[in-house]
């Protein structure tokens, strides 16, 4: 994994997550250890539907559980080798994580805690998942950052997996309002559509060159933000117009990691941590709520708009 910047900043481009607005003064931010039996390695998050907040402790092997109103944490086992690292809610209320460690996505049933383990085909070589996203018809998307883009048709419980264009680096994946499924390349430094009928990947480059596209959200109206890991920048790119623009964030040396906004005013705020090596990586949440996780630090934090 890579490390972030030595005091990590969140940087949040426009009004707030999902159009809530961020009034000058009105944000505030809580932290909280990770009170649980073994270091966890903590690195996705994402809200689940009963309040609490999942992540992924990709050291420990498990799917965490937090509750912002007790500050406690639970873990559930995913299973043997087990080194996961992107969690999302699914349509049916699941968690569902991509787990390097044991080459398979995973379904955590809510509130039942069941696990089921849907494996990648048979003589598939190390793809080393990253994260996934969910399409309009129901059916998982993930990247392998070993140069792989797969789907897990739910209905059925079959997974299918593609050797993505030029290589590795599949990293974030994102669906837009249209349905069309997106993913970025950190090694290839470029965005990618997947035709969802044959799984293959158009790619389109972004005008700076070895920018290190990390994680891809879209906001409401379909625009793509790229989070640019080696730019220093977060760039939008409109798929209907074909058109760029590039932000870049302030401050020296900033490494863009993940993105997760629906812009406004076009601002930056910056939120520091008291924590050094706070090392956050995914962003996520929910209306009023961003939540992010300090890998480096094993805490969660929150910002509250």
């Amino acid at each position: 994994m890579n490390p972030c910047t030595r005091r990590t900043i969140l940087q949040v481009l426009g009004t707030a997550p999902l159009g809530v607005a961020l009034p000058g003064g009105a944000a505030t931010m809580q932290s909280w250890p990770l009170a649980t039996p073994r270091r966890v390695g903590i690195h996705d998050v994402a809200p689940a539907p009963d309040g609490g907040v999942w992540f992924t402790g990709q050291r420990s092997g498990d799917l965490g559980w937090f509750d912002p109103k007790t500050g406690k944490a639970e873990l559930v086992p995913l299973g043997p080798d087990s080194a996961p690292h992107g969690v999302i809610p699914g349509p049916d209320n699941a968690a569902w994580i991509t787990d390097g460690g044991q080459g398979a996505i995973v379904r955590v049933g809510w509130p039942g805690r069941d696990v089921r383990v849907f494996k990648l085909p048979a003589g598939t070589p190390f793809a080393n998942l990253n994260t996934a996203t969910f399409d309009h018809d129901g059916d998982l998307w993930y990247t392998g950052q070993s140069g792989f883009v797969g789907r897990v048709s739910v209905k059925t419980g079959t997974v299918s997996i593609k050797e993505s264009p030029k290589g590795a680096g599949p990293y974030g994946i994102c669906t837009a309002p249209n349905g069309d499924v997106w993913w970025c390349s950190l090694a290839g430094s470029f965005i990618a559509r997947i035709d969802r009928r044959t799984g293959d990947s158009t790619v389109v480059e972004p005008p700076t060159p070895r920018q290190g596209a990390r994680r891809v959200w879209s906001d409401s109206r379909g625009t793509l933000w790229v989070s640019e890991w080696n730019s220093g920048q977060l760039s939008a790119y409109d798929p209907a117009k074909k058109t760029w623009r590039a932000f870049r964030l302030p401050g020296n040396g900033p490494r863009t990691y993940a993105v997760y906004v629906d812009p406004g005013t076009e601002r930056f705020e910056r939120f520091g941590f008291p924590r050094e090596a706070a090392s956050v990586r995914q962003i996520h949440g929910r209306r009023g709520e961003v939540w992010l996780p300090e890998s480096g630090t094993d805490h969660l934090t929150v910002i509250r708009t």
